[in-house]
């Protein structure tokens, strides 16, 4: 074992002088790094196998003089053989490292998506579910569930939540209208189509939404800008100007989605008119049978009765 050592060191030593010259040369030929550089040639070849050289002939010293053959040709395909297990562990290392980033980047987008979307949600806003649409709900209300729908399945919880405040303003408009008319007035009617008109230019908004989402959903700018930022100017023209490029389309469509968004933020805001418009008008059909001035002379008069009744049995 210990001549076998031996020769393996002076394997090691012979080959160092050769892969030098190879890596100044072409220092992708001699280090299994993905981005070599001559200085790593030098400090491998001229330091550290040597060190791992003299280090086995140290060693090997204890039971004498006597390199064996078998080891002194380990020692020259020593290098060859560990370059390719280099790269391949370090590539393994590696990808395992970006699906470890790229997990982490997912987790980070879901969380921020879900902030937003808590952050977007208002008060008292009911929930829609596309899986288990409202029992009694209308093919209005069925095309809101499928347009939150494709705006989940485009990662934009955010987004969808339009959907339920659209319903909810749907819902609340409808009920101040039943309470106010008859289902078979005429300006029932007229009012609910009004409305069901408004909802459905929103919900046509929302799947344009999830449209331009389902665009760049694929695209992660967190990433882009953390790759033009840490190689800096080590990108190629061509790189550089494909990763602007990826930053440039997500950015128009934010500001697209940001230009629908606001669209129906008008459309929410005219359902909200409509309702308080709605709620102030008087339309002549009061619950109780008497005016409130009617209800308290009676109530007075039936005081001063009993009053006399009282006196009357003593």
């Amino acid at each position: 074992m210990l001549g076998f050592l031996q020769g393996f060191s002076y394997g090691l030593f012979m080959t160092c002088l050769p892969w030098l010259l190879v890596g100044l040369v072409n220092p992708r030929l001699a280090v299994g790094t993905e981005t070599p550089a001559r200085w790593q040639v030098i400090v491998r070849y001229c330091l550290v196998v040597p060190f791992i050289g003299m280090l086995l002939w140290l060693t090997s010293l204890w039971g004498g003089f006597g390199p064996s053959l078998p080891g002194w040709l380990a020692g020259i395909v020593a290098i060859p053989l560990a370059l390719p297990l280099e790269r391949r562990l370090r590539g393994w290392r590696r990808h395992r490292r970006e699906r470890r980033l790229l997990a982490q980047r997912e987790a980070e987008s879901r969380q921020r998506r879900k902030r937003q979307a808590g952050e977007a949600h208002e008060a008292g806003v009911a929930v829609l579910d596309p899986a288990r649409p409202p029992v009694d709900a209308d093919s209005l209300v069925l095309a809101m569930c499928r347009a939150k729908q494709s705006l989940l399945e485009a990662s934009r919880p955010d987004l969808a939540v339009q959907a339920d405040r659209l319903y909810s303003r749907y819902r609340h408009v409808l009920a101040v209208l039943s309470g106010r008319f008859d289902t078979g007035e005429l300006a029932f009617e007229r009012a609910r189509g009004l409305v069901a008109e408004v909802c459905l230019g929103a919900v046509d908004t929302l799947n344009a939404m999830a449209s331009q989402a389902r665009g760049v959903a694929s695209v992660d700018a967190d990433f882009v800008r953390r790759r033009l930022a840490a190689a800096g100017e080590r990108l190629g023209e061509e790189e550089r100007a494909a990763l602007m490029r990826r930053l440039e389309l997500v950015e128009e469509t934010e500001r697209r989605l940001a230009e629908l968004a606001a669209r129906n933020e008008s459309a929410l805001t005219v359902l909200d008119d409509t309702a308080v418009a709605m709620a102030r008008i008087e339309t002549g059909r009061p619950q109780a049978s008497l005016t409130t001035d009617l209800a308290l002379e009676e109530l007075r008069r039936f005081v001063e009765g009993a009053d006399r009744y009282g006196h009357g049995s003593g």
